[in-house]
């Protein structure tokens, strides 16, 4: 696997081998031994969740407050814009995102750790997002920051009017946000 570190340093862009031919393709799409030696994160996965999403959805941007959920992410089906939000106040990167393409075809998967907010758009006609999860999903620790947060300023793709659920439409600003030490 390639391990590559974003702008954000631990943010991880990982990128398994594939083996693939004329009948199809094969890949390990986790591997708890080789995924703590190549990127140095020793990580306890307790939740598998699957979502599946039409063009323009965007979930996001989510975190919990306690429980906070590290987040190992890819796409089975189609593409998506995923985004990752630093609320770690004692972070040199507090309060700064970085986001990446995650499709079907580059078989990516990106490592959001505990202490970041999360979000994606879905950007072809359907996708499955598969994700792990380091903590449960704990909806009184569930928070929300807006999407558009001009403090943020995240530059989602263009050309998608962004489809969202009554929770994410009125999300926090960021500076109104509980955030992390």
């Amino acid at each position: 696997m390639i391990v590559t570190k974003t702008a954000i340093p631990d943010v991880l862009v990982i990128e398994p081998k594939v083996f693939g031919d004329s009948r199809g393709f094969f890949f390990e799409s986790h591997n708890e031994q080789r995924f703590r030696e190549a990127t140095g994160v020793d990580a306890r996965f307790v939740q598998d969740n699957h979502s599946r999403s039409a063009r323009g959805v965007l979930r996001g941007m989510h975190y919990q407050i306690a429980q906070p959920q590290g987040k190992l992410l890819r796409v089975v089906r189609g593409s998506i814009f995923d985004v990752a939000a630093d609320l770690r106040r004692s972070s040199a990167t507090f309060g700064r995102w970085v986001g990446v393409e995650l499709t079907e075809e580059n078989n990516r998967q990106m490592w959001v750790p505990a202490g970041f907010a999360h979000g994606f758009i879905v950007t072809s006609d359907t996708a499955d997002v598969l994700y792990k999860t380091t903590d449960y999903y704990a909806p009184p620790h569930e928070r929300c920051i807006m999407w558009n947060d001009a403090d943020l300023g995240i530059a989602w793709p263009e050309g998608l009017t962004p489809v969202l659920s009554a929770k994410d439409a009125i999300g926090l600003k960021f500076k109104d946000a509980p955030v992390f030490p």
